[in-house]
């Protein structure tokens, strides 16, 4: 086969495999925005919050150590012992349950009702004390996220396609932590649709999604679906930034995957978890092929902006996205 042809393949492969971890982080928006109406802008704080949690839980890190050493004058960091990987993930998750009890019961309890651009600017508000938080929990420098995942280029794929191409072409080039997350997010896209379509929770759910006064009349709770939603997004973020922060370490940038995500959410549609699956998949497969294709005849560096473009074109012909609910209001 020509080498062009078989280094396109390659960035269509590495670019479903990018597109997955966008859609890890957008699946968090739908979840939020489908059950409540939504757009909570502080779910790529969530992914952030959930990863330095991990780190600090299995390191054995004392949280707010600096502040308790700045205001007693002590001088502790760390408890001493090592958590595992797996049991340090169940006691995050079980803080990311918390924290979304808490950011129910203290916050958007209270703003139930309210117009949607004043529960966004909750979110604004919600992003940045979280960022503060888990500053003053676990520290601001950038940590090492090692849960055990294999990392590097999978060279039983590198050996086992170099004979596709010439002397030149020496197999594709494929991250073994691409394969995993493209696993895992297959794995968790069949949970949450298990999850909605033949659980209890999941039908209360969606019903609660599609109209929540009708939900409310036949007993649904809404302070229980709004917690149990949280729960869910908070759960997805831990998911998200597992992958992320192992890929390029945990520090504050990483907060900013949720820009990433907005064009997928944007392609694929706010209330649909398949769209936000596939809208990942081809704003990852479109940026790498545009920057292929097309970046080095204008400079390079498309994609910072390519899905973006794609997003805003797809928008003036299909406003709700790809999957999304067409929303008709009388007027």
């Amino acid at each position: 086969m020509p080498t062009e042809f078989l280094y396109g393949v390659e960035v269509v492969l590495n670019g479903l495999m990018a597109g997955v971890l966008y859609a890890l982080v957008a699946l968090g928006f739908v979840l939020i925005f489908k059950a409540s109406g939504i757009f909570n802008y502080a779910q790529g704080v969530l992914a952030l919050f959930a990863a330095m949690t991990l780190v600090g839980i299995m390191e054995g890190q004392v949280p707010f150590s600096h502040l308790i050493n700045a205001i007693f004058g002590t001088e502790i960091h760390h408890f001493g012992w090592h958590i595992p990987a797996i049991a340090a993930i169940l006691l995050t998750a079980l803080v990311m349950v918390a924290l979304a009890w808490c950011v129910h019961t203290f916050v958007f309890r209270h703003l139930v009702g309210q117009e949607p651009i004043i529960l966004f600017m909750a979110t604004i508000g919600l992003a940045y004390f979280l960022e503060g938080v888990g500053d003053l929990m676990w520290g601001s420098d950038i940590k090492t996220l090692d849960v055990g995942l294999p990392q590097g280029a999978s060279f039983w794929i590198e050996e086992n396609t170099a004979f596709l191409g010439g002397e030149d072409f020496y197999g594709f080039f494929i991250d073994k932590l691409d394969i995993v997350a493209t696993l895992v997010a297959i794995a968790l896209v069949a949970a949450l649709v298990a999850f909605s379509q033949y659980t209890k929770q999941g039908r209360a759910m969606r019903a609660v999604a599609d109209d929540h006064q009708a939900a409310l009349s036949v007993g649904i709770s809404l302070n229980f679906i709004w917690v149990l939603v949280w729960s869910l997004a908070g759960f997805v973020a831990l998911v998200a930034g597992i992958m992320w922060g192992a890929k390029s370490g945990v520090q504050f940038s990483l907060s900013l995957i949720a820009l990433k995500a907005l064009p997928v959410l944007m392609l694929g549609g706010f209330t649909s978890i398949p769209g936000a699956i596939v809208g990942g998949l081809i704003i990852g497969v479109g940026e790498k092929l545009f920057e292929f294709l097309i970046g080095p005849a204008i400079g390079g560096a498309t994609e910072n902006w390519f899905a973006y473009v794609l997003a805003l074109i797809v928008l003036v012909f299909r406003p709700q996205g790809l999957f999304g609910e067409k929303i008709i209001e009388r007027v």
